[in-house]
């Protein structure tokens, strides 16, 4: 039966395809722990070794900077640097597992996007949720490290899970942000990668900020806008040495501290609300 002149069709609707958070935030939840467990553990199968591959990157990075920076560049004499300088590998090592692995987990999924209801987003926080994982197993070994330095344990050590939370936020927001837009712009990827690099170098891992204020007082302060940079500052008075500068003082007052924290947190809602705008449409896209 051929349709009423009184209702006509409506074919320039579009049809909404699956949203990100979906309705159930617990539902969202469980996806994302089953999927990033899922994935943690596949890393290392059929695998002799398991995480000592994981493990052996960052380590050799430190390995191969250690001996530059204390026997050409000589900064030996910043307090603790091999700590201070394997703690900033590994929170970079975080950082960038997890924004570049967030990339491409959409289009990697694309089976799983384009034949199952699900709620979107879980797919970019997985790969965030894996990389903390990693994190949490390095940082044992940096601990380790850091008694065998001679660092005496201490309650302040617990003010560095909130310090994880914050650039854990700034991760999750970038991933969304680059998962989403990869979908449509390819050239996501090598850009990242160059901004990556750049972000390497300009996050206080190599040189501390206290060489650099020598240098410089306005640039040091105005790395730690860097919520990565502040994090590892930060870290760094806490549980290596009250010798390096808190953030706070370094960049003139504790009222400067909303700077790298509304980066953060502006980062990712920015993230969330491109991933969710983009969501629906992302099937088509691929």
């Amino acid at each position: 039966m051929l349709p009423s002149a009184a209702a006509p069709l409506d074919y320039g609707e579009p049809v909404r395809g699956p949203s990100a958070l979906g309705g159930d935030w617990r539902r969202t939840a469980q996806l994302t722990v089953a999927i990033a467990r899922n994935d943690f553990k596949l890393r290392f199968f059929g695998s002799a070794l398991g995480y000592v591959w994981q493990l052996m990157r960052p380590l050799l990075l430190f390995a191969v900077l250690y001996v530059v920076f204390t026997q050409i560049v000589l900064v030996s004499d910043t307090p603790q640097f091999p700590v201070a300088l394997l703690l900033g590998i590994v929170l970079f090592t975080f950082f960038a597992e997890a924004t570049s692995g967030a990339v491409t987990c959409v289009i990697d999924r694309e089976n799983l996007v384009r034949k199952i209801h699900f709620p979107r987003i879980v797919v970019p926080l997985a790969v965030v949720l894996t990389a903390h994982f990693n994190l949490l197993l390095n940082l044992v070994v940096v601990f380790i490290f850091a008694l065998a330095s001679g660092i005496t344990p201490g309650i302040v050590w617990i003010a560095l899970l909130p310090m994880v939370l914050v650039l854990g936020l700034f991760a999750t927001g970038l991933a969304m942000l680059l998962s989403a837009l990869y979908v449509r712009y390819r050239d996501v990827q090598p850009i990242w990668e160059v901004a990556l690099q750049v972000t390497f170098y300009g996050s206080l891992i190599l040189v501390p900020y206290e060489i650099i204020r020598e240098k410089s007082a306005t640039l040091a302060s105005g790395l730690l806008a860097n919520p990565l940079a502040a994090v590892l500052q930060e870290a760094r008075h806490l549980v290596i040495d009250p010798a390096y500068v808190n953030v706070a003082d370094a960049m003139g007052g504790a009222p400067r501290l909303v700077v790298p924290l509304g980066i953060a947190v502006g980062t990712f809602l920015l993230g969330l609300w491109v991933f969710n705008r983009e969501a629906p449409r992302i099937a088509e896209e691929l």
